[in-house]
């Protein structure tokens, strides 16, 4: 296939990817669609068939009201929407807007399989190759997200199991396990709010591996943030994987984990120690039967595409310092460890751009 050439390829369009692509206009960046000889080119791509990042892809019982760290992108707010929308069709055509307004022009779908060395040379180009052809650049910011890898733990005898598992990502709607006995899994917002929307016409049975560690509204404070975010920055820079949010930031009261309270059914068990047939063994050894298992467990970063470039440590994650390689300075990571939130891929958009004019800008003094 043909490779062109850019000068920064983004992988990925949604939140942090929109944010990169957006700053690299401000900054004078155009895409190589429209000026292919321009010398600041770049070009956005995105696997998915149509803008909405990983909105796009979730259950429509998530409505606006109830969604969880919603941030506009720069430069353009979200417009207001009413709290019975479901948030995957109110918000795929604000991003969609927001690329046509800013003249983004992302490549889609595009698949990414690879990001390898052009050659040996530490100032040479990263190849992206993809489906639809390879992309030769200067720099790659990656912005592929988390949604792609759902995350389910092994457990003895998982496979044995003659009910049905699903993972978060698969879910629907509460009503395709009416009457059943449902174990949700995990301690995040995600397995809270499920398990207050599915106890409405279910058997619910909570596990978790640890006891949560509940957060009044405003107990979260900014130096308690501030404290959080260095962790998971220290944590990245070690090269160690990010870890959880939950683990650094506890579980906050939201409005559904108060409803689920008020009905009686937030009520936290400790993690099964084996899967059977027909349901789970719990630690003590007394068993609970089960018609579903949904497995609430998170996800993990969907960097597969970069291991040519040998950037991962025997710990299992990839060494960054305010969102750059320090293994592969040609690659950013945003969206990635303490960007992973809304406002954090905003930010992160913002400094991978500002560090690639600074470099640019230090290449063209000592021509």
């Amino acid at each position: 296939m043909d490779t062109t050439l850019v000068d920064v390829a983004v992988i990925g369009a949604g939140q942090a990817g929109l944010s990169a692509a957006y700053h690299l206009r401000r900054r004078g960046f155009v895409p190589v669609t429209t000026d292919p000889y321009a010398p600041d080119a770049f070009v956005a791509l995105d696997a998915d068939a149509a803008p909405g990042g990983a909105w796009q892809h979730r259950w429509a019982s998530l409505r606006m009201a109830t969604v969880n760290g919603i941030h506009e992108l720069p430069g353009f707010a979200v417009p207001p929407a009413d709290p019975s929308t479901p948030s995957r069709d109110a918000l795929p055509p604000y991003f969609a807007e927001y690329e046509r307004r800013f003249g983004l022009d992302v490549q889609r779908p595009v698949r990414v399989h690879a990001v390898r060395r052009a050659d040996d040379e530490p100032d040479g180009r990263l190849l992206v190759e993809t489906d639809g052809g390879t992309w030769a650049a200067h720099y790659v910011i990656n912005a592929t997200g988390t949604w792609t890898r759902p995350f389910r733990p092994y457990y003895p005898g998982i496979q044995r199991f003659r009910g049905r598992q699903l993972h978060v990502a698969d879910y629907a709607s509460a009503e395709e396990f009416a009457g059943k006995r449902v174990v949700i899994v995990g301690a995040g917002v995600s397995a809270v709010q499920l398990l207050d929307e599915i106890s409405h016409v279910a058997d619910t049975v909570w596990m978790t591996r640890r006891e949560p560690h509940w957060i009044d509204e405003g107990g979260f404070d900014l130096p308690a943030r501030t404290a959080a975010i260095a962790g998971v920055e220290a944590r990245v820079r070690q090269g160690l994987p990010p870890g959880s949010v939950i683990s650094v930031t506890g579980m906050h009261w939201t409005p559904w984990a108060r409803a689920a309270q008020a009905r009686g059914v937030l009520v936290r068990h400790p993690m099964f120690t084996s899967i059977e047939e027909h349901g789970v063994r719990m630690p003590d050894g007394s068993f609970i039967e089960a018609d579903v298992i949904l497995w609430a467990t998170g996800f993990r970063p969907a960097l597969d595409h970069l291991a040519p470039l040998r950037l991962r440590t025997p710990a299992g994650g990839f060494r960054v310092a305010d969102t750059r390689s320090l293994d592969e300075p040609r690659l950013f990571l945003i969206g990635y460890g303490p960007s992973q939130s809304t406002v954090g891929a905003n930010r992160a958009g913002r400094a991978a751009v500002q560090q690639i004019v600074a470099d640019r800008k230090t290449e063209r003094a000592a021509a």
